[in-house]
């Protein structure tokens, strides 16, 4: 089967399932739950599914911590019901992409369970075992000086085999060593397994992590708490691997293959992206450098919003990936707060829900919605750090607390920034448990639920014209009704502006304005001169009731406060008009 670029045309939804949709009642989204909301999923207009990890896991990392590759978590259902989404998805014309986690297991996973049990097993190999040092004070010290991404060093060790294991996550996360072909081998057995049960593709975990230097030498010039990082980042071996797996698997099955990538750049980003000499690693790459509009580097390192920090990261990726690569466009993911809560306004919680869709549905690649960006779901906040749930939150909490922070102080960044606010229940409606279990549930959700799922949620928004909801289905439908969208070259506008993010994507025949306020108070923009009078274009989106008037006013408007004006002219409008 010929490998296409169908995924140049999709808007994939992404389903954290243990808080997407309970459905026999334990407290633990489930399969059972998809499978009675994909009419919903398929009311958005998305066309893709992107599943994170469904396999067995003791859940040191919530799924991302592997205990078997090819089976599904009991709490999530089996293979049976797996088999189920997958038909029904079909049956809705939605495909379905599979998380997977190839740069650790879990510590649980069998592979390890008799690397650990014998050095002399060929499993001891599957994974980075090493003698460690004394340094001169007769002390027992690592094999290297790399930090682990979670804080401390990233070797655990083994009493029973008198060496460490590196782990660059959690110490129940061993890294795997692809270098060995029986690793590979296994990935590749992965791959083939789930793609034969009808999956159409993977979102591959920090892939950009999987190649460790030979020799595994410390590193004299990282920064502290991201020492390695600099030399696995990319490592010497990965385009390799990501080729073989293309050659063995990939080619031979039209499915899609994204990897995310942090901290690689987007000139990196077109290495992995583009043909060379008629070898693409991947289809696509998530970035991170829009995710750091306010930080540095990690949402732990807060720093004030910068609008301009997002607009720059938005245009390299844009301009550098130009007509060669392709981008996966997101806002929110499993691992980050609730882009509301970061990027737009309490007051306009709403408005800003609407404006910050806006700013990147409609650049060049492929959108990603999650769970509940769609209702404009803001942060939670938990009283107690005993009640947040994620072990990385624990850690920095502790690193915190440690260098001198008050527990109150470190509990406060911890309910701004942590990953949990995007992990809280899927908010349905505004009854008991936001509708997220059903109603003769035996338990109540496995986390709190926000509050504020009273006002937002699907029943209540579904009903409002001028929710969020509603908003993204239109703007998924215009953005898969335009030619220009693919095609278009992407322009921006104002770039020094800290209220307004305007930018155009502009073909021979057609052009798209966007306008995006980010401000609580009104700000007044002047059209470009090249577009001409508002009139000669269709308003074609509009987050607020704008009068024809309104819509047509010659160069100059004023846009309200988080308000968002979509307007398409030439060839392109009259699909709209």
């Amino acid at each position: 089967m010929a490998r296409t670029d169908w995924y140049k045309d999709m808007v994939f939804y992404q389903i954290w399932p243990r808080s997407f949709c309970d459905g026999n009642g334990d407290g633990v989204g489930d399969l059972w739950g998809v499978l009675r909301k994909l009419d919903y999923v398929k009311s958005l207009g998305v066309t893709g599914i992107w599943f994170s990890p469904l396999y067995p896991s003791p859940n040191a990392d919530f799924g991302y911590d592997v205990s078997d590759y090819r089976d599904v978590d009991p709490a999530y259902g089996d293979l049976d019901v797996f088999d189920q989404v997958v038909a029904a998805a079909h049956e809705r014309d939605l495909k379905v992409v599979m998380d997977l986690v190839i740069n650790h297991t879990s510590s649980e996973h069998e592979w390890f369970r008799q690397a650990l049990a014998d050095a002399d097993s060929p499993y001891h190999d599957y994974y980075f075992f090493r003698k460690g040092g004394v340094d001169r004070r007769g002390r027992r010290v690592p094999p290297n000086n790399w930090d682990s991404l979670l804080g401390g060093s990233a070797w655990e060790y083994v009493e029973s085999l008198d060496e460490y294991y590196l782990h660059t996550f959690d110490a129940a996360q061993p890294d795997l060593n692809l270098d060995n072909p029986a690793v590979r081998d296994e990935v590749e057995g992965a791959m083939r397994f789930w793609l034969d049960r009808g999956v159409d593709g993977f979102r591959e975990d920090v892939i950009t992590f999987v190649s460790k230097p030979k020799g595994l030498p410390s590193d004299v010039l990282g920064l502290p708490g991201a020492r390695g990082l600099r030399l696995y980042n990319c490592g010497p071996r990965l385009r390799s691997y990501l080729m073989q797996f293309r050659r063995d698997v990939l080619d031979s099955r039209d499915c899609v293959v994204v990897g995310e990538a942090p901290m690689l750049g987007a000139r990196k980003a077109l290495g992995l992206t583009a043909a060379r000499r008629g070898e693409r690693p991947l289809d696509l790459v998530i970035g991170f450098d829009h995710m750091q509009a306010d930080c540095l580097y990690t949402e732990y390192l807060p720093r004030p919003f910068s609008l301009r920090k997002l607009k720059r990261a938005y245009a390299q990726w844009q301009e550098a990936l130009g007509e060669r690569g392709w981008c996966a466009l997101y806002l929110e993911n499993h691992d980050h707060p609730r882009v509301v809560s970061r990027y737009g306004s309490k007051a306009f919680r709403a408005e800003s829900a609407s404006s910050l869709a806006a700013s990147y549905l409609f650049q060049k690649g492929t959108p990603f919605v999650y769970q509940g960006q769609e209702l404009g779901m803001t942060n939670v906040s938990f009283d107690s750090i005993d009640l947040v749930p994620d072990p990385q939150a624990h850690a920095h909490y502790r690193r915190m607390v440690e260098g001198g922070k008050s527990p109150q102080d470190a509990l406060a960044l911890v309910n701004r920034v942590g990953r949990d606010n995007a992990r809280s229940p899927m908010q349905w409606t505004g009854e008991k448990d936001a509708g997220f279990c059903p109603g003769d549930a035996r338990k109540a959700p496995w986390v709190a639920v926000n509050p504020n799922h009273v006002e937002v949620n699907v029943a209540a928004e579904d009903e409002d014209l001028m929710s969020p909801l509603n908003f993204y289905r239109h703007a998924i439908r215009l953005r898969r009704l335009l030619p220009v969208v693919r095609s278009g070259r992407y322009h921006e506008f104002k770039r020094a502006s800290t209220r307004l993010y305007v930018y155009a994507r502009e073909s021979t025949w057609s052009r798209l304005l966007v306008m995006c306020s980010f401000s609580d108070e009104p700000v007044t923009f002047r059209v470009p001169n090249t577009y001409g009078d508002l009139g000669d274009g269709v308003l074609a989106l509009s987050n607020y009731y704008v009068t024809d008037s309104e819509a047509d006013d010659a160069n100059q408007l004023t846009l309200r406060p988080w308000e968002t004006r979509v307007y398409v002219f030439g060839r392109d409008a009259v699909l709209v008009d």
